[in-house]
């Protein structure tokens, strides 16, 4: 069964699409995604200049908007225009274009554009594992700005590598998720391929199966693909509903028995319509050669053998008006051909024409390498480019390995500084905190002895003030014993005139007695505050010469009594008060002009 086609819109969808272009009232925004559209239809109808011119349009007016995105969408387009017209000799620019619009835009559906021409250009070079990769990195970017459209377009790609590769589970999945987007879309022509793809993830069932299961699942899908173009009409390109035609009667040549007259009657039916459909469109030789070859197999199925010839000869002249024409499908009618004739028996007509298989096997084989030995200079150049980019990616890392370790060493040095400043602030803070510390330490220990000090002057103090009570007890004492002994001396002489028989004046004793109270209370309070060196001082200017009732004679003289109040203390005459007096001077080394009481006044 023939691979399934993308198709073109029929004329009403592409003359109404270019009358809305050309109307005045529409702006240059309204026209990008039209152009677009339009430029798809031509590239499927093979009108590749058309298609090109309209691309090129919707660039230009993109670029000059600045709207990166349409850019990238309109060079993603010419990718596949080229693609489809075999121009590979520029194709590489331009898909490097699409990419780096896209990344200028800055957007992941321009992104998704970007990954898509790179799809298309690896599938020309026959890449598969890259068409992959960029196909995921498509998809990923549509996770982020949704566009069905696009994402059938991906799927697709990823279903036809997956076909390639016969790998049966992955082409049901990726031909289900195109369909899916697909039906989100209002593009029937796209849905029709995706129903086409579906097709054949069920013919690798049905193979994978060996005949156990029924080929409706193939036929089911391929009839929704029919029904689209009757349902839209003008929105399912031609090519594309001859092309589900071709399949349907593919597979009722294929899966159906030659005695199923039902069977063979729809294939006859849908390889005509194929061929009807394409009448007079240029570009399409293939597929109307295909159909006549379908109908000439049928013919052979019959036993018309002539008929079967005859389509043959159609087909065959319908092929060279292709110039270069098809060669896979030409070989395959020259071929049949020569098979023909030689089963009539015309074998001069059938070497003529095994000689056109091996002309054409020829030029097919030179043309598949001119078309090699571009692939190849794109993938050079492909190649190099890559190495190129790998290179100023490593480069860059370098460049930025080298920044960092540049950044690095001069973060670590920064971090150094700072720690160095701060390891110096730290220690000047350190010294003012130890100097401020020691200060306290200082302003402690001059405080302890200050109070040491205080404290040794206060016991001293009051030590001396012990002492002082110690001397003022002892003044007292000494002042107390005088009076005591004055009192008992008083009392010897009343006694001793009563016991004499004398007459006592006792009013006259007790008014001198009082008298000589208040007098010795002064003394008292005078000798209280005597310094307390006194007698030690006048006894030691006298050599301890002095007696002790000199040095109480020194006492009441220092007390400034007179010689009466003294004589009548001692119980002396004043003269011998004086004569005392005298002999004290002496004693203490004064001359006879020295006043004792004045010298007693200063030694203390």
């Amino acid at each position: 069964m023939a691979m399934p086609l993308r198709g073109i819109g029929q004329t009403t969808l592409s003359d109404s699409l270019q009358a809305v272009i050309d109307h005045g009232g529409r702006t240059e925004e309204e026209k990008l995604p039209l152009l677009n559209q339009l430029g798809e239809i031509y590239r499927i109808n093979k009108n590749y200049k058309a298609a090109e011119a309209l691309a090129s349009q919707s660039a230009a007016i993109a670029l000059g908007r600045r709207d990166y995105t349409y850019a990238a969408k309109a060079y993603t387009l010419l990718v596949n225009i080229r693609i489809s017209a075999k121009e590979f000799g520029s194709l590489k620019p331009v898909s490097d274009s699409a990419l780096a619009l896209a990344k200028q835009a800055n957007d992941p559906l321009a992104m998704a554009y970007g990954y898509y021409s790179q799809v298309l250009l690896f599938k020309m070079l026959d890449n598969g594992e890259d068409v992959v990769r960029y196909c995921n990195q498509a998809l990923k970017e549509l996770e982020k700005a949704e566009d069905p459209y696009l994402a059938a377009k991906v799927y697709y790609q990823l279903y036809v590598v997956y076909s390639d590769w016969n790998n049966e589970a992955r082409v049901n999945n990726y031909a289900r998720k195109a369909t899916e987007n697909a039906l989100r879309t209002k593009d029937y022509n796209l849905l029709s391929n995706c129903y086409m793809a579906l097709s054949v993830a069920h013919d690798y069932n049905y193979n994978s199966a060996r005949g156990s299961r029924s080929p409706d699942s193939i036929l089911f899908y391929l009839k929704k693909a029919e029904m689209l173009y009757h349902q839209y009409p003008g929105q399912v390109a031609g090519f594309t509903y001859a092309i589900t035609c071709i399949n349907l009667a593919s597979s009722y040549l294929k899966y159906y028995p030659e005695t199923d007259r039902a069977a063979e009657a729809k294939g006859i039916q849908y390889a005509t319509k194929a061929s009807e459909v394409l009448k007079g469109v240029p570009n399409c030789q293939e597929v109307v050669g295909s159909s006549l070859g379908i109908l000439s197999e049928y013919a052979s199925r019959a036993g018309n053998r002539d008929q079967a010839g005859n389509y043959l000869l159609e087909a065959y002249e319908v092929m060279k008006t292709q110039d270069p024409p098809y060669y896979y499908t030409m070989i395959n009618v020259v071929q049949a051909l020569s098979y023909f004739y030689a089963q009539k028996g015309d074998y001069r007509k059938a070497l003529e024409y095994q000689e056109e298989v091996t002309e054409y096997n020829n030029k097919n084989f030179n043309h598949k390498q001119a078309l090699n030995a571009q692939k190849l200079e794109i993938q050079y150049e492909t190649e190099k480019h890559t190495n190129e980019m790998r290179i100023l990616r490593e480069r860059e890392k370098s460049r930025r390995l080298q920044n960092y370790l540049y950044g690095s060493i001069a973060l670590a040095a920064v971090l150094g500084l700072l720690f160095m400043i701060r390891a110096y602030r730290y220690k000047i803070r350190y010294a003012a905190q130890r100097e401020k510390q020691l200060q306290l330490e200082r302003q402690e220990s001059e405080l302890q002895i200050k109070l040491e000090k205080e404290e040794q002057a206060r016991l001293k103090v009051e030590q001396q003030l012990l002492e002082t009570q110690q001397q003022q007890l002892k003044k007292e004492v000494m002042a107390n014993v005088l009076q005591l002994e004055h009192k008992n001396q008083t009392l010897l002489n009343i006694k001793d005139k009563l016991a004499g028989g004398d007459p006592v004046n006792m009013q006259k004793i007790l008014k001198e007695e009082m008298v000589l109270d208040s007098d010795f209370e002064h003394a008292k309070l005078q000798i209280q505050q005597v310094h307390p060196d006194f007698f030690y001082l006048v006894s030691e200017r006298a050599q301890r010469k002095l007696t002790l009732l000199d040095l109480k004679l020194c006492a009441y003289l220092y007390l400034k009594m007179d010689t009466r109040q003294i004589a009548q203390l001692m119980h002396i005459e004043a003269k011998s008060v004086r004569m005392s007096r005298y002999r004290i001077k002496q004693k203490l080394g004064l001359e006879k002009d020295d006043d004792l009481n004045a010298f007693l006044q200063r030694i203390t």
